[in-house]
């Protein structure tokens, strides 16, 4: 038995939030690591010391191992948990970490080397009797080599970086002429994600199911697994929902992949948690996909149906203790689990950035998020905020409470896929467990976003007018306690929606009138209606007005500069206040190419003069860890650039003119 008194988390965000909570239970004193873009974040806040670790790109703080070992023994921990992603799966890391006579809450080197290369965790997989997905697993990674391969697997092909995860570094390919383009792509994000471009080939199983088996192993030669987690909903390959138990499987199959996955981890000795992931063919075949020896980002789902905290159980087996049983507990009621991201789904997911003007989610479910009011999201990591998770008795009822709090959860300031959740979560296939990883794909149409209806544009724009609304006494110089029409442009408020919501800007008239009794009253004129609200209360960030015939509404508002944004009935509007004299817009450029996200510009692939054709690519730009191409709108020639390799750019930047 070893003594752990005092751990440094080498990450950050919530999984470092999530970890410092158990350490505290366990009366454990924990020291975060940050970089400046994370001096004050939650997670510096929560620990007991944090320690600064440099600027902002990962490669000069997170990615660092000499950092890492020195904060460590600045602060005297003994211990040092990596969390997930960064530098959890290195083997160099865990070996820095053990070399310097500390304790790696995590497996042993030689097991993460073994099993860091999806390469070599086929090839053992292979061994140990699990089936595999025929594929190439060689050294040899030229375009010319991986094409000879591909062609012998055949085609639709799955091209995947040997190393890392998240779908970084990953392409399907329908057709050979594709393949070489895909290969320097996926080479591309994956060194510069994992700082390895090895590839490895799959051939490509048609609407499979992800299935993956939570496995723990102690040092005494114990290895168990702990059940399925079903997460087929995916987006670029990275998981969007997850839940467990799976609603596909029945006893056999699952004690089947159950053993699968703890034979593959007795083979190679495995110590601590990680997950065996496994994708599961309509025919009901299963295949070894990887093996990821860290804590996975959806474990909270199996903690909450087998009772255990798995970051306990991790520093339990680091002690040097006995797992002290031999078999999972079972599996009680259902948890589905919703990744929270500074995204916008309906713009393919393209990340967002801006500053949260708050953050509040239902206490009806598990909330591991890292942010708070006042958050700033930037470009340098993943889009991630936190997770969601649900549990109930029935996988309907968890369904539905975690719909419910997504509705409710408040998140002003930036587009988010909150309602993007909620929509999946509220889809009939979803309900049926029809389920597989080209679920959003096939159900994009019907989870796109709508632009939403008169009377929810008027309730949002009355709750935006009224949050600005002083009472009586302090109202400002310029209002008129008058009926009369003619003195209504006194009061006039545009608002317009943003582009994901109503086309046509939304006007607000506004007549202020006291009533009787004190109270107030006011009339509202919107799309040709008229709105008496009798009464209304702003308390907080939250309006609650009732209208004429006694219909009471309740929303919340936010409002930062000219914008002003409005939680109601589950969707979240973003309204612009148009000054009352605006000048003139600026006028677009003809052939202009604009940013779509902000990000990094990594290549330019033309020059000025260049004539280039329809969808052309011409600018990557990378975001949170994953890279975005612009393209031609049309076959013209470059007239300008305005960018280079390197600079940082943002939302509807001009980055390049063609005609």
């Amino acid at each position: 038995m070893r003594t752990i008194n005092k751990v440094l988390v080498a990450n950050r965000g919530e999984i470092a939030l999530r970890v410092m909570r158990t350490c505290r239970a366990m009366g454990i004193a924990t020291v975060a690591v940050y970089s400046d873009a994370d001096a004050d974040a939650p997670f510096v806040r929560f620990a007991d010391e944090a320690v600064r670790l440099g600027p902002a790109p990962a490669r000069e703080s997170y990615l660092s191992i000499n950092l890492l070992l020195d904060a460590a023994r600045i602060t005297g921990a003994d211990a040092v948990h990596p969390g997930y992603g960064f530098l959890s799966e290195r083997a160099p890391f865990a070996e820095a970490v053990t070399d310097a006579g500390l304790i790696f809450i995590g497996p042993p080197a030689n097991v993460i080397e073994k099993l860091g290369s999806k390469q070599g965790a086929k090839r053992i997989a292979e061994a140990a009797g699990v089936p595999i997905v025929p594929g190439y697993h060689g050294e040899a990674q030229d375009v010319s080599a991986l094409t000879a391969a591909a062609t012998g697997i055949g085609f639709p092909i799955l091209v995947k970086a040997s190393a890392g995860g998240g779908g970084k570094g990953m392409r399907i390919v329908t057709r050979e002429a594709d393949l070489a383009d895909a290969i320097e792509r996926a080479q591309g994000e994956a060194g510069s994600a994992f700082g390895d471009p090895t590839l490895l080939l799959e051939r490509y199983v048609e609407r499979p199911r992800h299935i993956e088996i939570q496995i723990l192993g102690d040092q005494h030669g114990h290895v168990v697994h702990l059940w399925e987690r079903e997460c087929s909903i995916q987006r670029r390959h990275q998981k969007v929902i997850e839940e467990s138990p799976s609603p596909v499987l029945d006893d056999a199959a699952r004690a089947a992949m159950g053993q699968a996955a703890v034979d593959l981890a007795k083979a190679v000795g495995y110590v601590g948690a990680g997950t065996v992931e496994f994708i599961r063919a309509p025919d009901g075949a299963f295949y070894f996909l990887e093996v990821n020896t860290r804590l996975q980002v959806e474990h909270p789902v199996t903690e909450l149906v087998v009772g255990l905290d798995l970051v306990r159980e991790q520093i339990r087996i680091a002690r040097g203790e006995h797992l002290g049983y031999t078999t999972a507990p079972p599996q009680r009621g259902w948890a589905i689990e919703a990744r929270l991201c500074a995204e916008d789904a309906d713009k393919d997911y393209l990340p967002t950035t801006g500053t949260l003007l708050a953050v509040d989610i239902p206490d009806t479910i598990r909330a591991d998020v890292g942010v708070v009011g006042g958050s700033e999201i930037g470009i340098h990591y993943d889009s991630m905020l936190g997770k969601l998770i649900a549990y109930a008795t029935t996988r309907t009822d968890a369904a539905q409470l975690l719909r419910r709090a997504l509705d409710e959860t408040w998140l002003p300031g930036l587009v988010t896929n909150r309602e993007h959740l909620a929509k999946i979560l509220a889809h009939p296939a979803f309900l049926a467990g029809e389920l597989d990883t080209h679920f959003l794909e096939r159900h994009a149409g019907e989870l796109g976003a709508r632009t939403p209806g008169l009377d929810r544009v008027r309730v949002a724009a009355i709750g935006a007018v009224l949050h600005g609304v002083r009472p009586p006494a302090l109202a400002p110089a310029g209002w008129r306690n008058v009926r009369g029409a003619a003195h209504l442009n006194d009061q006039r408020m545009r608002l317009t929606l943003a582009p994901s919501g109503a086309a046509e800007p939304v006007t607000v008239d506004i007549a202020y009138r006291p009533a009787a009794g004190g109270r107030t009253s006011f009339e509202l004129f919107l799309g040709g209606k008229t709105t008496h609200i009798s009464r209304f209360e702003v308390t907080g960030d939250r309006v609650t007005f009732v209208e004429h015939g006694g219909h009471r509404r309740s929303v919340r508002v936010a409002a930062a500069g000219a914008r002003i944004w409005v939680l109601s009935e589950g969707t979240l509007f973003a309204f612009t206040e148009e000054p009352r004299f605006p000048a003139l817009a600026s006028r677009a450029v003809e052939g202009g190419l604009v940013a779509p996200m902000p990000g990094k510009v990594v290549k330019v692939l033309a020059a000025v003069g260049d004539a280039v054709e329809q969808g052309a690519s011409l600018v990557i730009l990378e975001a949170m860890k994953m890279e975005h191409t612009v393209r031609a709108p049309a076959a013209g020639t470059v007239r300008a650039l305005h960018i280079s390799v390197g600079d940082q750019v943002e939302t509807d930047q001009l980055l390049a003119v063609v005609t």
